[in-house]
């Protein structure tokens, strides 16, 4: 395909309070309009990105991640709009950095904001688009302000990867700042670029928009107070329609297809790391764990074998020592023995420290090896429990064990955790919001 023009500007769901793009009917509609490629650029955020550079493949589209992000201004206190868009790994660490760091360091009245000198430690990697009106430099050239420093500015630190950003949504003074802006990228040899900030499919979508824009800022539609930041003109524009709107800018459309052939982010997805366990000197991972659950296993049948004669001690113990012959061979088949023994580590600790933990729920109480290490409180020889439920040869998946441990002594374990097997091994998982139907009533 040649195309003429990309889209680099969009917002999906997970912009909480400005579209309404859910990602697999984007990727179904921009199929059927033949987008090659399309820009991911959500406010401040990557939420959407699994699911969209997923979807993005499925369907034949080249996935550009990035995200619109917002530059302090100390002196005005005001914010400037931008977006970085990745290039490569290196790009999107420097972004996932960023948008961090923005959350942690960056708060202004609740919305996360960046810092010029945190651009300069992490522009590797990354394209930058100047926000048109909404930039700093698109600020600049509406006030009659000397755009020249903050050019300078963006140059130094994207060298040949900043681009002057033109729209035409028919927004308020887009006009007045796109032949501005036109004029100073020619005297700077600075190249333009045309976006259209994406927030809904098609036309007739400007309405729901809207409302949950509405929603969002807990006004009524008809309130005269109610700032109009959209216009029914940011939906997903053909090829077509965007070379007629910029016939007069060729270079703005040929730069937004440079663009997207100049960014090649390639993810690794569904591969689990681990970390190390460590074991005793003259063993492996495997034969450790091995030698944990026999040994855990014997304590186990000490107290459930008490009283019984020998015949009847060894009728009773068969069931289980092939019952866990059979789950460690699994368990080390799909490489999975250093997990079991972390999670037995940290339990461990927890019951150690006076950290109450449960007894144990879930698949994971269907498995022998959990019983003997004392992750789980639940003899699933006992209750028929099916270790097949938890592990499956045949459905290769990451063990999961549900443990639940007192709310007030929860930190205490994570900083375990983390202190053992390094903070850089340990996150927390994350659900990511969109709204959902019952978030709008509430």
């Amino acid at each position: 395909m040649n195309p003429r023009f990309i889209h680099l500007r969009l917002h999906t769901e997970y912009s909480l309070q400005d579209s309404v793009i859910r990602v697999p009917e984007l990727m179904q509609f921009a199929r059927q309009q033949a987008h090659p490629a399309l820009g991911l650029t959500d406010q401040g955020n990557l939420f959407a990105l699994v699911k969209f550079y997923k979807q993005a493949h499925k369907h034949g589209i080249k996935p550009v991640i990035g995200a619109d992000l917002r530059l302090h201004d100390p002196e005005s206190g005001q914010f400037h709009a931008f977006s970085l868009l990745c290039r490569d790994l290196t790009g999107y660490r420097n972004l996932s950095a960023l948008i961090t760091r923005s959350f942690l360091e960056g708060q202004q009245r609740g919305s996360p904001m960046l810092e010029r000198a945190w651009l300069r430690e992490h522009s590797d990697g990354l394209i930058a688009l100047s926000g048109a009106v909404h930039g700093d430099v698109g600020h600049a050239l509406l006030a009659g302000r000397d755009p020249e420093p903050l050019l300078e500015s963006w140059r130094q630190m994207f060298p040949e990867r900043f681009y002057i950003e033109l729209q035409r949504t028919g927004r308020a003074q887009e006009e007045q700042y796109l032949h501005a802006a036109v004029e100073l990228a020619a005297r700077r040899g600075i190249p333009v670029v045309a976006t259209n900030d994406v927030r809904f499919l098609r036309q007739g979508d400007f309405g729901a928009h809207e409302a949950r824009v509405c929603i969002q800022e807990g006004h009524a539609l008809n309130d005269p107070r109610r700032p109009h930041r959209y216009s029914d003109q940011q939906y997903l524009r053909s090829e077509s329609e965007m070379l007629e709107l910029f016939s007069d800018l060729p270079e703005a459309l040929d730069n937004s297809v440079e663009i997207a052939r100049r960014c090649n982010l390639g993810l690794q997805m569904g591969e689990n790391y681990l970390p190390a366990y460590p074991v005793p000197d003259g063993l492996d991972v495997e034969q450790f764990l091995r030698e944990q659950a026999t040994v855990g296993l014997q304590r186990r049948l000490a107290v459930l074998c008490a009283g019984m004669s020998g015949a009847e001690r060894d009728a009773a113990e068969k069931p289980y020592r092939e019952r866990l012959a059979l789950e460690l061979d699994v368990i080390v088949k799909m490489g999975f023995p250093g997990y079991f023994l972390i999670v037995a580590d940290f339990i461990h600790w927890a019951r150690q420290h006076g950290v109450p933990v449960g007894p144990g729920r879930g698949s994971g109480a269907g498995s022998l090896v959990a019983y003997a290490l004392e992750i789980t409180d639940l003899d699933p020889l006992k209750y028929h429990l099916l270790f097949e439920r938890f592990l499956n040869p045949e459905r290769v998946s990451m063990p999961d064990f549900d443990v639940d441990f007192c709310m007030e002594g929860r930190d205490r374990v994570i900083d375990y955790v983390a202190e053992r097997y390094g903070r850089e091994r340990v996150s927390q998982i994350i659900t990511y919001g969109s709204m959902a139907a019952r978030a709008v009533v509430r």
